[in-house]
Parts: structure tokens; C-alpha cells; sequence
């Protein structure tokens, strides 16, 4: 296998990155850190459409993990009404596969 060389060979295209972080900031809650993304998204030629879409995709993730945590606590606290995940997939998998 070919060791990478140089940082140009691990680059994203500007806007990859730029939805990436995107994403992250949504999944963290981080609004300074978002209001700070979107301007440089905005710049890298994104459309709102595109950052709509890729916080739409963030919060599913986050809200799946979040009712997959609820199913397991309830599932040890001895509940029986398990949460229905946003993706249709059962707690013990991922919501986002």
C-alpha cells in the first residue's frame, strides 16, 4: 500500500468539508459553531437546499442515537414500551446503516 504523501491527497473537495462540518456542528448543538459554518458554506458555493439536507441527515442520526440510549435504559429499568426509531431499525443496530 502507497503511503500518503501530502496533505492535497487527503483534502476533500471545500464543500464535502464544508457539509461535513455542517453536520457536526447540527449533531452537537453547537449554534455559534453553525452560524460560523454557514457563512463559509454560503462562500464555498453550497445552496441552503444542500445545508438544509445535510442537517435534516445530522438530526436523524442524533435523534436515532437518542432513542436507541432511551430503549436501552428502558430496557434496564425494566420498561416495556420501546421508542420507535426514526429510521425503523431496531435499538441494538444503527439508524444510520
Amino acid at each position: 500500500m502507497k503511503p500518503i504523501a501530502n496533505r492535497e491527497e487527503l483534502s476533500l473537495e471545500e464543500k464535502t468539508e464544508n457539509l461535513i462540518a455542517i453536520g457536526a456542528a447540527t449533531a452537537a448543538n453547537c449554534i455559534p459553531c453553525f452560524e460560523y459554518l454557514y457563512e463559509k458554506a454560503i462562500t464555498s458555493g453550497l445552496t441552503a437546499a444542500e445545508i438544509k439536507r445535510a442537517t435534516d441527515i445530522a438530526g436523524k442520526v442524533k435523534k436515532g442515537a437518542h432513542m436507541a440510549l432511551a430503549n436501552s435504559v428502558d430496557e434496564l429499568i425494566g420498561s416495556k414500551e420501546p421508542y420507535d426509531l426514526p429510521c425503523e431499525q431496531v435499538a441494538n443496530q444503527s439508524c444510520c446503516s
